[in-house]
């Protein structure tokens, strides 16, 4: 059995030199310590060398905390220890930033809520009305760097500009074109103002489109609103049955007026033509009677006996030396009933 002593100053000693013993006992031996640091460096360093890029993104590439390059979707070395810094951007994906509502579950039927957003979406139109406006702004990153570093929050700027923009688009207008037929122009001026502030901040996004979900008025007179809306469309639609008729009446009345007038020109020259026709026969008449009037009164006397007399039923012949009449048998009639 070990000897312990007998007071506690060599009970102390004791312990000391057991502590000495187990400290040279289990001392690491000389250069494993620094192995040890290397390769938990290398560990380090060679996770840190190595990111990835995925198929929607672009990487931008910092070194030393200047502009370095891009990286394409894919796997990619970089210098480890932070001397290389690496920013991932979706730049393939088209984003979205609603106003007036958010998307609660996206999918075949989605779901939305316009719970606490109601400031965001009631404006003020041009004639001092309230309309609820919903609306979405997409838009694509088209300059990764400028995206990041031009400027602190470019998401937040975006919809602040896009906000104002559309406030002030609606401001100038009255409320049924922003409720009936100026919707798609307003978005339209809307997207390409967006488009040009954004150009000036130079933040490298491209405005894709500004669509109006939804345009109504608010709940307490949107009954109203609605009856007007239905009396517009009526209007409208009246307004095309109109147009189509007169497009069907006016060509076709058109045509009966150019065949009535066509039928006139066709009558008046006929007229002309017979009467000239008749004329020339007059004055070849004329010129005959001239010539001969005795012969020619004759002939024209008998010509005319020839038109007229078989119109009459009976005919008398009168004698200027007799004292009576000299009836005709009616041989014609007696002609044509024994014909029959």
């Amino acid at each position: 059995m070990q000897d312990w002593g007998t007071g506690p100053d060599d009970l102390e000693k004791k312990i000391v030199e057991i502590k000495d013993h187990l400290k040279k006992k289990f001392s690491p031996q000389k250069g494993v310590l620094p192995l040890l640091v290397v390769i938990v460096v290398l560990v380090i360093g060679g996770y840190s060398s190595m990111y990835e890029v995925d198929t929607e993104e672009t990487g931008v590439v910092l070194r030393f905390g200047k502009f370095a390059g891009y990286s394409d979707p894919g796997l990619h070395f970089k210098l480890p220890f932070g001397i290389d810094q690496v920013y991932l951007v979706q730049t393939g994906r088209v984003l979205k930033e609603e106003f007036g509502f958010r998307t609660v579950a996206p999918g075949v039927r989605s779901t939305y809520t316009k719970k606490g957003l109601e400031e965001e979406s009631l404006t003020l139109t041009g004639d001092l009305n309230v309309s609820d406006v919903e609306w979405i702004v997409q838009f694509q990153v088209a300059d990764p760097f400028k995206f990041i570093f031009r400027i602190k929050n470019p998401v937040e700027t975006i919809r602040d500009i896009c906000e104002a923009m559309v406030r002030k688009a609606i401001g100038n207008a009255n409320v049924t074109e922003v409720l009936t037929t100026e919707r798609a122009q307003l978005a339209g001026d809307i997207e390409a103002d967006l488009q040009q502030t954004l150009n000036d901040y130079d933040i490298g996004v491209r405005i894709v489109t500004v669509k109006f979900q939804d345009v109504t008025p608010p709940d307490p007179v949107k009954a109203a609103f609605n009856e007007v809306n239905e009396s517009e469309q009526q209007k409208e639609s009246l307004i095309f049955q109109a147009r189509e008729q007169f497009n069907r009446e006016v060509p076709r009345a058109r045509g009966e007026a150019k065949k009535a007038l066509q039928e006139a020109e066709g009558y008046a020259i006929e007229r002309i033509n017979k009467a000239r026709g008749e004329t020339d026969r007059f004055l070849a008449l004329l010129a005959e009677y001239r010539k001969a009037p005795n012969v020619t009164r004759r002939r024209i006397h008998l010509e005319t006996l020839e038109e007229i007399l078989p119109r009459f039923d009976e005919t008398y012949i009168l004698d200027e030396t007799s004292d009576g009449l000299l009836p005709l048998l009616p041989l014609r009639k007696q002609m044509e009933g024994g014909a029959k």
